[in-house]
């Protein structure tokens, strides 16, 4: 049977023509990349790996900044004159350990609240635009400063969709190109 001269033929899966230079042997190698390159993109525009990517991330970054702030922060020196240098360098690490675990963990906790919170929106509205990021930053406020009551809750919720909307707003403007 002869094709019709202006469609494009149709081959089986798995039956395509090859690049210029691969053999049949490289088919196999092809679609197991293509595999692989499949599962990966499933699993990053999934909302479990986003939220944990953007937790594990918040931690890194909170217990970073809790790690330079503590250079910062005053030890009163009679506090501990009674330990060894030893000791006291071992107390200072201790506690600078607690310190960027507690921040991190802050951290990590908003990042993967707004991060699942917006990816959850995200595809029930199957849009990628401005109202996500400050839909999901009034209900991430909202669900942080919940404890407070409902006025502080309202207005957590307020403020971290403000936030979120300028962060956004940052992220998607255009840069002016350089000649």
């Amino acid at each position: 049977m002869a094709a019709h001269p202006l469609t494009a033929p149709i081959f089986p899966a798995g039956k395509e023509p090859l690049p210029p230079g691969m053999t049949e042997e490289d088919r196999a190698n092809m679609a197991q990349v293509k595999k692989w390159q499949d599962m990966m993109t499933w699993g990053m525009e999934s909302c479990v790996a986003k939220t944990a990517i953007a937790g594990g991330g918040g931690f890194a970054i909170g217990a970073f900044f809790s790690l330079m702030s503590s250079s910062f922060q005053y030890e009163d020196p009679l506090l501990r004159q009674n330990l060894t240098t030893a000791q006291k360098t071992g107390e200072v690490f201790k506690e600078m350990g607690r310190g960027m675990y507690r921040s991190g963990k802050g951290f990590g906790k908003v990042g993967a609240l707004f991060a699942g919170i917006e990816c959850v929106i995200e595809s029930y509205r199957a849009r990628n635009d401005m109202v996500n990021p400050v839909a999901a930053g009034f209900v991430a406020g909202g669900v942080l400063a919940r404890n407070a009551g409902p006025r502080a809750a309202f207005g957590g919720g307020l403020a971290f969709a403000a936030f979120s909307a300028v962060i956004d707003l940052w992220l998607r403007r255009e840069t002016p190109e350089e000649d």
